[in-house]
């Protein structure tokens, strides 16, 4: 698919998708990956929605930076796309990382949510084992580059049962993540170790809320999935599904977030779907 770039205002060369019309919906990737991930979703939300899709910094076809990548930093790279294409509020939808980011944002700019979805993320910040994996995994890049990193970490996105069935998917994981440069691999690991436990932001926001799961995620497990509850909050739990319900599962994935979207416009009155 066609990719757009332009130069946000911090001087970051970003890559990104936007096609459709309707209520905009900004969908972040998660960690070694790039927009991408949504390929097999994008004609069927974009059929009803504006979707914007950028690839993160260091990831897919945006440049990349030293240092850390803290979770704020990916969230004012994600604000200044909104800013630059004219968006003034948006559906922000985060998948892991990217769901991370999202919260940052919400937490930075709840004005600028028509809602927020978590896809196979979460809202609790990384624990001292987490932490130290993390680590490990920065210097394993700095070591070794990313190759080595993204054909251990793929096929653990994916439920086991999917692998077999679902390889041309699996494939293209890693093809994505191959596309990882190293400093965006290390910067963003580095940037998910340091991120603070959100859950505040949720249970404060105003907006609806999305949180979407897969039943079989070995990476975000049960007790992390669903950590809020209330009117504006929505659970969905993806079966057949682990991390990766966009490839896994892309027609329920999309169905979840389309009427997630319609019951939010219902709320205030206008027709988003």
């Amino acid at each position: 698919m066609a990719r757009n770039r332009l130069t946000l205002n911090n001087g970051l060369e970003i890559s990104y998708l936007d096609e459709g019309q309707g209520a905009p919906l900004l969908l972040l990737h998660g960690y070694c990956g790039s927009g991408a991930y949504w390929d097999d979703v994008l004609p069927l939300l974009s059929a009803h929605a504006r979707v914007v899709a950028p690839d993160a910094r260091g990831h897919g076809g945006t440049a990349a930076t030293g240092g850390t990548y803290t979770m704020e930093q990916l969230a004012e790279d994600a604000l200044q796309l909104l800013d630059a294409l004219n968006i003034g509020q948006a559906f922000v939808l985060g998948h892991s990382m990217g769901g991370y980011t999202a919260l940052a944002l919400a937490e930075r700019a709840s004005d600028r949510l028509l809602g927020l979805g978590l896809l196979h993320s979460t809202t609790f910040a990384d624990d001292d084992n987490g932490k130290a994996n993390r680590d490990k995994v920065a210097e394993r890049i700095s070591r070794e580059g990313m190759q080595g990193h993204i054909r251990d970490l793929v096929p653990k996105l994916f439920s086991p049962d999917n692998l077999t069935p679902l390889q041309a998917q699996v494939d293209r994981a890693l093809a994505i993540g191959f596309g990882t440069s190293a400093e965006g691999g290390i910067g963003a690991a580095l940037g998910m170790k340091d991120r603070p436990d959100r859950r505040g932001v949720l249970e404060t926001l105003e907006a609806p809320i999305l949180l979407l799961a897969g039943e079989s995620d070995n990476v975000i497990g049960p007790e992390k999935r669903f950590p809020v509850s209330g009117p504006g909050v929505t659970h969905r739990l993806l079966e057949g599904a682990g991390h990766m319900g966009m490839m896994e599962r892309p027609a329920a994935f999309a169905e979840a977030i389309l009427a997630f979207v319609a019951a939010a416009g219902e709320k205030r009155g206008v027709a988003d779907v």
